[in-house]
């Protein structure tokens, strides 16, 4: 059994910063790409940013610049720095990975529970 925990998420006020965290743990051999995604009401999820175990990170355009995907290998754990936040950024932001829980096993995408992120004065 896998499970993503995301925590860090909350209130902030626009121009603010905040940092969210994931943690897979688990029946876990290997780890490949790790990212994090939103999804606000009435709309699709979408991707935030991606960072591969061993490639360059991928961004949407609308938080270039502002946001940061990190991860450390050894806590099996995917970090999210959010700044200069928007009302737009608002979403409950979804982390996901994509793992090997044994070495016979194929890879499986995980998802975590999700997090609020509200960006408002």
């Amino acid at each position: 059994q896998v499970q993503l925990v995301e925590s860090g998420g909350g209130l902030v006020q626009p121009g603010g910063s905040l940092t969210l965290s994931c943690a897979a743990s688990g029946s876990i051999f290997s780890i490949y790409a790790m990212g994090w995604y939103r999804q606000a009401p009435g709309k699709q999820r979408e991707l935030v940013a991606s960072l591969p175990s061993g490639g360059n990170t991928n961004y949407a355009d609308s938080v270039k610049g502002r946001f940061t995907i990190s991860r450390d290998n050894a806590k099996n754990t995917v970090y999210l720095q959010m700044s200069s936040l928007k009302p737009d950024d608002s979403a409950i932001y979804y982390c996901n990975a994509n793992i090997k829980p044994y070495p016979n096993w194929t890879v499986r995408s995980y998802w975590g529970q999700g997090t609020q992120v509200t960006v408002s004065s």
